[in-house]
């Protein structure tokens, strides 16, 4: 019987690592033999790419904000990440559900509640294999954020927003803790590539090529 395909998601805050470590995690999964499609959110598709622009450029109500990200997510997964999943192929998502559950959720105050509703109605059958949160003390990841490039909306948010969303990724990591593997992003890149590669190995070997039906 053929091996069911992952789901494996990147999270954090803005500056905490994500995007130095998915171009390795891509490598790493193809070079072991996985068949892989990377992807982020907002984005992933043509619709979800335009929402995305609108969501990090323009002022709007909470709930609008938060109704954009599960459409742009529901288009995501209707067009791109089931069928991917269906044929087999692992996908590696720049963020996926615990980001509203995060920055929504806790950064904005809506609470979890109506973030659960939402992620029960558009894929209460999906979650992900494997969620690596990388994690790093607020005033890190802002250094590292101002010394990159010019802040979009949300990463222009203030230090107790950031602080709220931290706080509201590790209670999703208390809630899941069999699905998450949270990395210290203040340790060196190698050392986080080691941490990593450890995990991945033993997710290909549980469900990559040649692992056992």
């Amino acid at each position: 019987m053929a091996q069911k395909a992952c789901l494996i998601t990147l999270e954090g805050l803005d500056g905490a690592g994500k995007s130095t470590h998915i171009d390795w995690i891509s490598e790493f999964l193809r070079s072991a033999g996985v068949p892989l499609l990377c992807t982020r959110e907002p984005g992933g598709t043509p619709l979800g790419e335009e929402l995305r622009s609108m969501l990090l450029a323009h002022p709007m109500h909470l709930e609008t904000e938060t109704l954009l990200m599960f459409a742009a997510r529901s288009e995501h997964l209707h067009t791109v990440i089931r069928p991917t999943l269906a044929r087999g192929q692992w996908v590696l998502c720049d963020r996926f559900t615990d980001a509203s559950f995060a920055y929504q959720g806790g950064g904005r105050g809506l609470g979890a509640a109506r973030i659960g509703v939402l992620e029960h109605w558009l894929h209460p059958d999906l979650d992900p294999v494997r969620t690596y949160l990388f994690d790093v003390p607020l005033e890190v990841a802002r250094e590292r954020l101002k010394a990159n490039r010019e802040l979009d909306r949300i990463e222009r948010e203030d230090a107790g927003f950031f602080e709220r969303t931290r706080a509201a990724y590790l209670d999703r990591v208390r809630s899941d803790p069999q699905r998450f593997r949270v990395i210290d992003s203040s340790q060196s890149i190698a050392r986080i590539r080691e941490d990593l590669e450890q995990d991945l190995r033993a997710l290909v070997a549980a469900h990559g090529p040649g692992a056992p039906s």
